[in-house]
């Protein structure tokens, strides 16, 4: 047992059960977004929230401590993205990475957006043209220390 398979087990149980990942945040008080990313294995769950996953997937006990186990950070299975979705993003950094670079030092100085102590809401966003896909993350700003 690992916390891949713990993983694998909650995507299976979310499909068989026909559960939103919105669904499943609500109940456990938290946003969707951190919800999803701690159900597909990137963030440590307390005990509560734990539970709270355990029951709405049927885990185990030992589903459950898995599920409170710092885990690696990092899901993709490739450094360049194969997944076209994913892949888009891939490519907003290789294409925009640098503006964000030169926009962020230019208004905050030298320094880096945390991943760590971040935010992200992710909103359809009704166009006559066709829906967008809007994503609003925010990240707390870390300047570079000299000593």
């Amino acid at each position: 047992m690992s916390r891949i398979d713990v993983t694998e087990k909650i995507v299976t149980a979310k499909v068989s059960k026909g559960l939103k990942w919105s669904e499943v945040a609500e109940k456990v008080g938290l946003s969707k977004e951190w919800v999803t990313a701690a159900c597909l294995g990137q963030m440590t769950l307390n005990a509560e929230q734990a539970g709270v996953i355990a029951s709405v997937f049927d885990l185990t006990d030992e589903d459950k401590k898995w599920l409170m186990v710092t885990p690696y950070k990092g899901s993709l299975p490739t450094s360049v993205p194969t997944d076209p979705l994913i892949y888009r993003f891939y490519e907003l950094v290789s294409v925009y990475g640098t503006t964000f670079k030169e926009l962020i030092h230019e208004e905050f100085g030298d320094g880096i957006m945390s991943a760590i102590d971040f935010r992200m809401d992710l909103k359809r966003e009704a166009n006559p043209a066709g829906d967008r896909v809007s994503i609003q993350m925010s990240g707390k700003f870390l300047p570079y220390k000299t000593y």
